[in-house]
C-alpha cells in the first residue's frame, strides 16, 4: 500500500461515505476544544466559612489575604458570568461575563467577615468602574459576593460605611464619589488554572517571592 494509501484508510478518506474522513468529528472537536478550570466547593470544611471577593487583577488580592490571620486556604478563579467552561484566555476576552476573583476559607473563631471587607477596601479602589488600575474591562470589576445572608447584611453596612466615609473625604481623602463595587450572591467558581495559584508568593513574574505571613505589611508588588 502506497503511503498515500495508508493514510487514507486510516483517516477514512477516499472513496468512503464520509469524504472528510471517519475521524473528522473527532479532530474537529479537539481543535475547537478548550481546557477549562474546575468548579471549587460550594462549601467550606465543617467549622469554616467561604468568601468571594473580585478586585482587579486576583494575583494581588491573593497575596492580601494570605497576610491575614485566620485565613485557611486562597485559591484565585473566575465567577459571576454566564461562560460554563471558563479559562483565563476566555475570562481575558471580556466575553464570559467572569471576574477574576479571590476565594478564601477562613476560621470564623480568629477572624470575623468584617475583617476580610476591611481587607477588600484597603486594596480596592470600590469607586471605578470595570477597572482597576491600569486594568480595564468587566473582568476586573470589583464585587463581593456573599455566600449567606448574614454576609449580605454586614457587606451591605460595609459599603454604606465607606459611602459615607467618601461623603466626608475620609476614605483615602477622595471625596464626591460613590462605591461601584457590586454586591451579589455566590454562584458558580472555578479555580482558575495552577500556574496563578498564590503566583506572587510564589516568585511573580520577576522570580522575586512576596511575602504571604500572617500580618506582613509589606507593599505588595501587584506584577511580582
Amino acid at each position: 500500500m502506497s503511503i498515500a494509501g495508508f493514510f487514507s484508510g486510516l483517516f477514512g478518506g477516499g472513496n468512503g461515505s464520509n469524504p472528510q474522513g471517519k475521524n473528522a468529528d473527532i479532530l474537529k472537536n479537539a481543535r475547537q476544544a478548550k481546557p477549562t478550570c474546575p468548579p471549587a466547593p460550594d462549601a467550606a470544611p465543617s467549622g469554616k466559612q467561604l468568601a468571594t471577593f473580585a478586585g482587579g487583577c486576583f494575583w494581588g488580592l491573593e497575596l492580601a489575604y494570605q497576610r491575614v490571620p485566620g485565613v485557611i486556604k486562597t485559591s484565585v478563579g473566575y465567577t459571576g458570568g454566564h461562560d460554563p467552561t471558563p479559562n483565563y484566555n476566555s475570562v481575558c476576552s471580556g466575553r464570559t461575563g467572569h471576574a477574576e476573583a479571590v476565594q478564601v476559607v477562613y476560621d470564623p473563631q480568629e477572624v470575623q467577615y468584617e475583617q476580610l471587607l476591611d481587607t477588600f477596601f484597603q486594596h480596592v479602589d470600590p469607586t471605578t468602574k470595570d477597572r482597576q488600575g491600569g486594568d480595564r474591562g468587566t473582568q476586573y470589576r470589583s464585587a463581593i459576593y456573599c455566600h449567606t445572608p448574614e454576609q449580605k447584611a454586614v457587606a451591605q453596612k460595609a459599603i454604606e460605611q465607606v459611602n459615607k466615609q467618601l461623603a466626608e473625604g475620609s476614605f483615602r481623602r477622595v471625596a464626591g464619589k460613590k462605591v461601584v463595587s457590586e454586591l451579589e450572591d455566590a454562584t458558580m467558581y472555578y479555580v482558575a488554572e495552577p500556574y496563578h495559584q498564590q503566583y506572587l508568593s510564589r516568585g511573580g513574574r520577576f522570580g522575586f517571592g512576596q511575602s504571604a505571613e500572617k500580618g506582613a505589611t509589606e507593599k505588595i508588588r501587584c506584577y511580582g
